[in-house]
């Protein structure tokens, strides 16, 4: 069982103290569980703009020059890892295996680097074991697992056949970003209509027209990175555009905030989370009201 592992993402940290590992060190954005935070970080973000739009151009600039992170290759080889799990998922949201390797290469630290892939939500189950198959907790892996597959199917007993709202999930604001990867599939679990994305695409932004066309009748704002306060600190870049008011989703007082670092954008158990958040959203008369970290503008 390997001691000394460290996570260069927020979803790998989280499977790990899923399974009861703790990293020697793990990414600068990496804040769940609480105490995750407290570990010495092995990265900085080269992005530090507020407005969505503004950090879409850095993102963009940085990503088009090389990396969009920073890795610390001295306090990589202070930890003396012998595993490092990360992603290959995307270069944006975290460090990718490009960027870890080509950090590796250059110190004297030599250990086994495991790449987490997923675009799918059953993709996500496989991540856990493979963690598991690394780790040496293979039991806890399976166990994991099979208590998330008991929850996708009691949601699927209970969701009603019809209707299914027309939802959309916005990822990011300025531009407006439709999620896409697992996002389909959850939405299809709670119960939802997605016709933004094809399930296990890539999120990619969308006009301002093609999103009224779509017309949502149920809308969830949860940027990437952003807490539900932020995102609700930011809401102009959405409400102030034409157009906003006669959405369905507005008419009906249907539109939500959702803190997507912690339930849709990151590739974790609390997939399933957000499949229940949101079958509250699309069938109220059968799951009741969302949580209170579900936010109804």
């Amino acid at each position: 069982m390997n001691h000394n592992v460290i996570s260069t993402s927020p979803s790998s940290t989280e499977i790990l103290y899923a399974l009861g590992v703790e990293p020697v060190a793990v990414s600068h954005a990496c804040d769940f569980p609480p105490e995750a935070a407290d570990l010495p970080t092995i990265d900085a973000s080269k992005v530090d703009a507020e407005a969505s739009a503004d950090r879409h151009e850095q993102v963009r600039a940085a990503t088009a020059n090389g990396h969009l992170y920073q890795m610390d290759a001295e306090r990589i080889d202070d930890a003396d890892p012998d595993l490092i799990v990360t992603q290959g998922v995307c270069g944006v949201c975290a460090v990718d295996d490009v960027l870890v390797d080509e950090t590796l290469a250059d110190l004297d630290a030599d250990p086994e680097v495991l790449a987490l892939d997923a675009s799918r939500l059953e993709d996500v189950l496989e991540c856990i074991h493979d963690v598991g198959r690394v780790t040496g907790t293979e039991a806890r892996a399976d166990e994991l697992v099979t208590g998330l597959r008991e929850r996708i199917a009691t949601l699927e007993e209970r969701v009603p056949a019809a209707p299914r709202p027309r939802m959309a999930v916005l990822e990011w604001m300025d531009p407006a970003r439709p999620a896409g990867t697992w996002v389909p599939d959850i939405v299809e679990l709670a119960g939802g209509e997605y016709g933004l994305s094809e399930p296990g695409e890539r999120s990619a932004p969308v006009e301002w027209d093609s999103f009224l066309a779509y017309d949502p009748e149920v809308l969830v704002v949860a940027p990437c990175g952003f807490d539900a306060e932020r995102t609700r600190e930011q809401f102009g870049e959405l409400s102030e555009r034409p157009g906003w008011e006669e959405l369905t989703a507005v008419r009906e007082d249907r539109v939500f905030i959702l803190d997507g670092g912690a339930y849709l954008t990151r590739w974790t158990p609390r997939l399933v989370d957000a499949a229940e958040r949101l079958a509250t959203l699309c069938h109220p008369d059968e799951f009741g009201e969302p949580p209170a970290d579900v936010v109804r503008l």
